[in-house]
């Protein structure tokens, strides 16, 4: 069992934004769905809770109503390995959400995501602080990142 999972509190979209993580990550599922039954708030059948898990990290989620939204203060940190697949998590995960600076965006459902390159925090940390200044500098013009000019930028160092 995880120690510390992730709590999201949805407006009245959870199964949508559960159905859109889990096909976007590989080895991910859904657990668990808990959904109202008769007596229960909302109309039968709708989700109210659920767990489900992305790339092996358990979530557990509610659909708990317009009292809380997020913000970008939290956020979910994805480390890409290859361009395609941070090409294709920020074009996915900004659709019908909002692109930021810096590998971050914000999904349709307001949750904030940062989509790195693996080897980010390894440049943006390097001894060499021109090198690391070169990355940061290279970084900020960015909204999504590129991996080949930011490697190009701190190889400039």
């Amino acid at each position: 069992m995880q120690k510390i999972t992730p709590f999201l509190w949805f407006n009245d979209n959870l199964e949508e934004a559960m159905n859109l993580y889990v096909s976007l990550f590989k080895n991910s599922k859904i657990v668990n769905v808990n959904r109202s039954g008769e007596a229960g708030p909302g109309s039968k059948g709708k989700v109210m809770s659920a767990t489900f898990e992305l790339d092996g990290q358990q979530f557990l989620a509610l659909n708990g109503g317009p009292h809380f939204t997020f913000m970008p203060a939290m956020s979910m940190f994805v480390n890409c390995e290859t361009q395609d697949e941070i090409d294709a998590l920020w074009e996915k995960l900004s659709a019908g959400g909002e692109k930021s600076r810096c590998g971050w965006l914000k999904d349709k459902f307001g949750l904030s995501w940062q989509i790195v390159p693996a080897g980010l925090g390894d440049m943006l940390q390097d001894k060499n602080l021109q090198k690391a200044k070169n990355t940061m500098q290279a970084m900020l013009q960015m909204g999504k990142l590129d991996i080949e000019k930011l490697r190009q930028a701190h190889d400039q160092g």
